[in-house]
C-alpha cells in the first residue's frame, strides 16, 4: 500500500507544477491537431510524424537550454525530416475503411488490457520498470489513434454506445499516466525509446491490413524507408524525451 501510495504521491504532485500543466495544455492542442491529421492521411504517416516530434524538441533544446547536440544526433534530425518528406510525397489517401464493430470493440479490450498491464508494471523495481512503462505507453497512444480513426460520424448521444470512444478515454488517460510514470521511473531514454516504438509501429500496420491505407502507385518501398528513416531518427533522438539533461561535448 505504501508503495502506491507513494506513486499516487508523485502523480499528483506533477499536477500541482506549473510547467507540467503547461506541457498538458499543449499536449491537448496536439491532440486536436492530431484528430485533424487522422480524418486525412494514413495512421502510418499520422504516427511517424507524432514520433518526428523528439526532432523538434532537440533543437529547440540545442537553443533555449544549451544542450550540444552530438554528431549522431544532428544525424537523427536530418533523418527524421527526411523521412517525413519521402512519406509527404508516397502517402496515398487514407484507406476508406472504418473498421467493423468487431474491430472498434477490439480496440476498447485493448486499451483496458493495457492499462491493468501499466499496473501490473509498477510494481517492478530496477531497470526494466521505465522502458516497459514507455511501452505501455505508446501502444496505449497509437490504441487512440486506431481508436480516433475507427470512430464513426455519429451524434453525441450515439457516442456513448460506441466502443471506439471509451476506447479513446480509456488509451488516452492510461497512456499519459503511464507515461508519467516512466519518466519518474528510471531512464527517460529507455522509456521515449519504447514509447516511439509502441505509438509508431502497431498503429502503422492496422492501418495498412485493416484499415486501407497505401501508398500512392508504386510508392511502397520508398514510403516504407521513409517511414524507418523517421522512426530510426527518433529513436536516436530519445533522451530529449527528458527537459533536463546537461551539456553534454559534441562528438
Amino acid at each position: 500500500m505504501g508503495h502506491h501510495a507513494g506513486e499516487a504521491a508523485a502523480l499528483a504532485g506533477a499536477f500541482r507544477q506549473w510547467p507540467f500543466m503547461v506541457g498538458v495544455g499543449m499536449d491537448m492542442l496536439g491532440f486536436a491537431a492530431e484528430l485533424v491529421a487522422l480524418e486525412r492521411l494514413p495512421l502510418y504517416e499520422v504516427e511517424a510524424a507524432l514520433a518526428s516530434a523528439l526532432a523538434v524538441t532537440a533543437v529547440g533544446a540545442s537553443r533555449v537550454l544549451r544542450i550540444r547536440l552530438r554528431r549522431s544526433e544532428w544525424i537523427g534530425v536530418a533523418s527524421v525530416c527526411a523521412g517525413l518528406c519521402v512519406l509527404a510525397l508516397t502517402a496515398g489517401h487514407d484507406g476508406r475503411g472504418s473498421g467493423d464493430q468487431p474491430l472498434r470493440l477490439g480496440v476498447l479490450l485493448v486499451s483496458v488490457a493495457l492499462t491493468a498491464v501499466g499496473w501490473a508494471v509498477v510494481r517492478l523495481a530496477g531497470a526494466r520498470r521505465a522502458p516497459l512503462l514507455g511501452l505501455v505507453a505508446g501502444l496505449q497512444f497509437g490504441v487512440v489513434g486506431v481508436a480516433v480513426r475507427v470512430l464513426p460520424g455519429a451524434r453525441l448521444p450515439e457516442l456513448f454506445g460506441e466502443p471506439s470512444a471509451y476506447a479513446i478515454a480509456v488509451a488516452g488517460l492510461g497512456g499519459f499516466t503511464a507515461l508519467t510514470w516512466a519518466m519518474q521511473s528510471g531512464s527517460v531514454t529507455a522509456a521515449t525509446a519504447a514509447m516511439v516504438l509502441g505509438e509508431t509501429l502497431g498503429p502503422a500496420i492496422v492501418g495498412v491490413l485493416l484499415l486501407g491505407d497505401h501508398t500512392r502507385h508504386d510508392a511502397t518501398p520508398l514510403a516504407v524507408a521513409g517511414f524507418a528513416a523517421a522512426v530510426l531518427g527518433a529513436l536516436t533522438l530519445a533522451r530529449f524525451g527528458d527537459a533536463e539533461q546537461p551539456a553534454t561535448a559534441g562528438t
